[in-house]
């Protein structure tokens, strides 16, 4: 009670938000002029920010439009290397726009640049991470912007929607914000439909309604599916996540205000509800809170799961590009949820190439049904390259140095070096996976807290006494939860709003 009262006191926690703005809410479509009323608005309402307390990063796009206006260069050019050497251009003056803007205020600002190799890499990701914290103890507002100049395709994050949510979980911010064209997402597109209502607030985003159909504007990479992949997944690692309108920045400071007192320790919404640290189904059921809609302007918040994943099981999942497949059988499934490691005895098959310490995806396959697909569930780093996998797949642990004339490990995935999507033990909570090349995979995960586990014999037992036990007892998915089920969810995604028009 003391502490609840000094808390009372010292009144709401500061929060660490990020706010991410596109190359259309920094530069002009047509004439690739700075918007200069928009960027002094954000730039105002970051310094408010900074002083009411919370920790503030800004992911900025542009560097590639800020350049075109440079050159003099009507059209984003399609070839890469034309593409580098604008984003090289442009990069120093949009940061000595920035710059200028801050210094008008006092305010003290630094860049970072990022490309995907350097989240690959642990250590690399770990000084970013660190130096991103120590930049915020200092008082200094980060911009955060791709390595445009070096990215190729295999190493770019693809959009600056992945890149903050990828930034925000990395420093464990509170709020993401996705600055776009449009107030908030629509059930319907109000354009042509005058009865649209907007989506306030977004529990569980398969569930979610929207028209994903537009893509960004002609400078710009992403769209509006980009900002619901970033949303999916900055929430799986605990931000909540607010799409709004990048032409009235000021709202950002009302929107923070409105959570962090719906978290704040005197607030009646604290009633025991484990949604969002204090969101109530009443602050959830957008459509009849007539209390909250005065209170706060028009926007749309992903709610974080309950169940973050943050560290290095989040790096694994979404800091790894996957080299190949690892297909292991339902009984070593059960046995990794009871947080045993990966033994050679439950792996069934391999796919791809890859080496020692790289990300694989991790697959389940049904004995029993042969024909059905596998279903991803995971990611892990292995101990042992595709080939000696290959080899030692299916065996007991004794069996690997005379197959391999040598052991590096008994497993081959130590426990945590293992990861897993939420949607596929009991969970049933969707949430995202990074996108590999063209596609979306729309699993989620969820890291389950460690246990102590057995010796490598007694945890080969354990998965050939579930293996027999699945044979006999015929366990199958039915269609109902129950532990170690894997979900396989499709959905229909739909999000109103063109973005960069």
């Amino acid at each position: 009670m003391e502490a609840d009262s000094e808390s009372s006191m010292r009144g709401p926690r500061p929060l660490g938000v990020v706010i991410k703005l596109g190359t259309s809410s920094i530069v002009d479509e047509k004439s690739h002029e700075p918007l200069l009323s928009i960027l002094t608005l954000i730039v105002e309402t970051a310094v408010k920010l900074r002083k009411d307390g919370h920790r503030v990063i800004i992911v900025s796009s542009g560097a590639i439009g800020v350049g075109l206006r440079r050159m003099d260069v009507e059209k984003r050019p399609k070839h890469l290397s034309k593409l580098q050497a604008l984003a090289a251009i442009g990069q120093c003056r949009l940061m000595s726009l920035w710059d200028s803007l801050f210094n008008h205020l006092r305010q003290p600002i630094a860049q970072i640049l990022l490309t995907r190799n350097d989240i690959a890499d642990r250590s690399r990701y770990l000084n970013a991470q660190r130096t991103i914290n120590e930049l915020l103890d200092m008082g200094v507002i980060p911009i955060v912007n791709e390595n445009d100049t070096l990215a190729v395709s295999e190493i770019k994050f693809g959009d600056n929607d992945t890149l903050s949510a990828v930034t925000a979980a990395m420093v464990h911010a509170d709020l993401l914000f996705l600055m776009t064209d449009v107030d908030c997402l629509y059930d319907k597109n109000p354009r042509t439909n005058p009865d649209a209502q907007p989506i306030e607030v977004v529990e569980d985003i398969s569930s979610l309604v929207a028209d994903v159909s537009t893509a960004g504007s002609s400078l710009g990479t992403g769209g509006m599916s980009t900002k619901i992949v970033a949303a999916r997944l900055a929430t799986s690692a605990g931000v909540t996540t607010v799409i709004t309108k990048s032409s009235n920045p000021g709202n950002i400071v009302n929107i923070v205000k409105y959570i962090q007192s719906s978290r704040s320790p005197g607030s009646p919404s604290k009633s025991g509800s484990d949604s969002e640290e204090g969101d109530t189904p009443e602050i959830m059921s957008s459509s009849t809170s007539s209390l909250k809609k005065p209170a706060i302007p028009l926007h749309t918040r992903f709610l974080p799961s309950p169940h973050p994943v943050r560290d290095r099981y989040f790096w694994i999942l979404h800091g790894l590009r996957p080299h190949g497949t690892l297909f292991i059988d339902t009984g070593c499934y059960k046995a990794l949820l009871n947080k045993a490691g990966l033994l050679p005895v439950g792996v069934v098959d391999v796919e791809g190439t890859f080496h020692q310490q790289e990300a694989v995806r991790i697959c389940v396959v049904d004995k029993k049904h042969p024909g059905q697909q596998p279903q991803e569930v995971g990611r892990c780093l292995t101990n042992y390259s595709s080939a000696e996998v290959s080899r030692i797949k299916g065996k007991h642990t004794s069996e690997i140095p005379g197959l391999l004339g040598y052991m590096d490990s008994e497993y081959v995935a130590q426990r945590e070096s293992i990861s897993f999507f939420s949607g596929f033990h009991g969970g049933g909570v969707s949430r995202p996976v990074t996108p590999v090349g063209s596609g979306v995979n729309l699993a989620g995960m969820v890291t389950p807290k460690r246990r102590g586990a057995g010796t490598p014999a007694q945890e080969e037992r354990r998965l050939e006494a579930e293996d027999k036990e699945l044979e006999e007892e015929g366990l199958v998915m039915r269609g109902k939860k129950e532990e170690g089920q894997q979900v396989r969810f499709v959905e229909e995604v739909k999000i109103v709003g063109e973005e960069g028009k």
